[in-house]
Parts: structure tokens; sequence; C-alpha cells
């Protein structure tokens, strides 16, 4: 199985997704109850939306619960560099021909959902940022052609890029 790489932050928060799921799930099963009395099922919209929402729990702590074994957990405070592009960092680019600007923070591809701007690690444009410096050029074949960036600027956030994140879990 191969490795998935998430920060402890987005471990934290992966998990209590999860926790957070699997307490749903009896307030899903008392919808689907009281739908059921209501009576004939075949045109009962409120039973049909309540199946659907436990389907839909049901099938993301599945997924949440596979994945789980294959984290690779990072400490964001030991891969830090100064200069390249690793793991954690933000990093901001510059579109060379339209000369827009982004910016994108590189996590775990389980973790994008937790980080504003994020990119995933394992993504075209993570994969291709990844060890890049400051003042480098890189071009990136994405499915909509060809990117060429310039790096601005290489940082690192560390826990605060979790801020928005953990406040909306109450971690």
């Amino acid at each position: 199985m191969e490795s998935i790489p998430i920060s402890e932050d987005g471990f934290r928060l992966v998990k209590k997704e999860l926790e957070n799921h699997k307490k749903a799930r009896p307030e899903v099963i008392q919808a689907i109850k009281e739908a059921r009395e209501e009576g004939d099922l075949k045109e009962n919209a409120g039973y049909h939306a309540a199946r659907e929402r436990q389907g839909m729990l049901e099938a993301r702590i599945t997924y949440i619960e596979s994945r789980m074994p294959s984290f690779n957990v990072i400490d964001l405070a030991k891969v830090q560099d100064e200069e390249r592009a690793l793991f954690g960092c933000t990093i901001v680019v510059e579109d060379i021909d339209t000369e827009e600007q982004k910016t994108f923070t590189i996590v775990g591809p389980d973790e994008t959902d937790f980080v504003e701007g994020s990119i995933s690690i394992l993504s075209p444009v993570g994969r291709a940022l990844m060890g890049k410096e400051e003042g480098d050029e890189v071009i990136i074949e994405v499915p909509r052609g060809r990117i060429e960036y310039e790096i601005l600027s290489v940082s690192y956030q560390g826990s605060a890029m979790f801020e928005a994140a953990n406040k909306k879990y109450g971690i």
C-alpha cells in the first residue's frame, strides 16, 4: 500500500471529520425511521433524502477509514527549508504568459479541503513545484496544456495554515 503524506494538523482534522460523521449516524437513522412512519416509501422524498444522506455518510466513513493506515504523518516543523519548496510550504508563483500571480500551499491529498489555496503534493502542479527555489522557472503539463511559472517566494506557515479549519471543527 502506498504511503499518503499528511501533516499532523491535517491528520487531526481528518480524524475529527471521521468522528463527526460517526456521531451523525444516529441522527440519520432517526430521520429514516421517522420518514418510514409516514407511509408509502415509493413517493416519500424525506425517506429517499435520508437514505441518500446515509449512503454518502457511510461512503465517506469507509473512504477515510480505508486511507488512515496509509497515512504518513509529517511534522511540518521538521521539513521546513528556507529556500526550497517542500511539503507544507506556501509558494507564490507568476504565470510567465499572463503575469497572473497565484499562491499555493502544498499539502497531502486528504487535507486540501482544510487549507485555502492548497494543492496536493501528488497533483501535477504540486509535484512540479517540489524542490524548486525562488527565481526558478518550471513548466508544468496539465490537462489543459502547458503552464510556465516563475517562483516568486517560498515560505512556511506551519500550523497557521489550518487556523480556519481548526476553528470550524473545534480543535
